[in-house]
């Protein structure tokens, strides 16, 4: 049994597709994205001749990711919980890049569910981070985090509460239990991005939700140091 203040397993492989170097292979326990980020040397209509870029994010769940079956999303129709969640990955990650450094470029985070046990929008968060971090690098040579566009990193992380329990990282059978959950997006400086919770026929008061972001800051943290680590290599 994992400790309840404990992250599933992550494991980050970079490079995974030969055809995108900025593409990355995102593991939490069971939970499999794969997030490739790909540069374009134009911006969307609206910000033509404004001398800044655009970062955003499109969200898949493949069709074997889950049991049963997903249906693929055909004729341009996106479902409800696709639309938010890219949404939501497209601002977690504008929020830590600075637009105008970046040029009339824009780079287009893609984030693949290829299995799901919950937390595929946080690991899309976290791991399309690195995929941004490395397009980032390409579009302006020497850059770094807080060196150029990028000027934080960003990564996401759930937590729930079971009774008086406050667990961390939840999985498909620990969220499903869950009295309450949430997912929290912060920078690597400790700055929130988002915070998402609900009450699963429940509610929560300040004492819990403060035990509850203190669990994910530590999440956040661990999850920055991984970030770094795979970005120095």
């Amino acid at each position: 049994m994992r400790p309840s203040d404990q992250l599933r397993d992550v494991q980050i492989q970079r490079g995974y597709l030969e055809s995108n170097p900025a593409s990355v292979l995102y593991r939490c326990g069971k939970t499999i994205v794969l997030c490739t980020a790909s540069l374009e040397s134009s911006v969307p209509p609206w910000l033509e001749g404004k001398g800044k870029g655009w970062v955003t994010a499109e969200y898949n769940m493949l069709p074997g990711s889950t049991s049963p079956r997903k249906r693929r999303d055909r004729s341009g129709k996106v479902d409800g919980r696709t639309t938010e969640i890219q949404r939501l990955i497209g601002r977690s990650l504008r929020a830590v890049i600075d637009l105008h450094k970046l040029g009339e470029n824009s780079i287009v985070v893609d984030c693949d569910v290829l299995q799901a046990d919950g937390g595929t929008r946080t690991a899309s968060i976290t791991g399309g981070f690195i995929a941004l971090a490395i397009a980032v690098e390409q579009a302006v040579a020497g850059s770094s985090v807080g060196n150029g566009p990028l000027t934080d990193s960003v990564a996401a992380i759930s937590v729930g509460l079971h009774g008086d329990e406050v667990k961390l990282d939840l999985d498909y059978e620990l969220d499903s239990a869950a009295d309450v959950d949430m997912n929290v997006i912060m920078t690597g400086s400790g700055r929130f991005v988002e915070i998402q919770g609900t009450g699963e026929e429940a509610t929560f008061d300040d004492d819990q939700l403060a035990k509850m972001l203190k669990l994910a800051k530590k999440g956040i943290a661990d999850l920055t140091k991984l970030q770094q680590q795979e970005l120095s290599r």
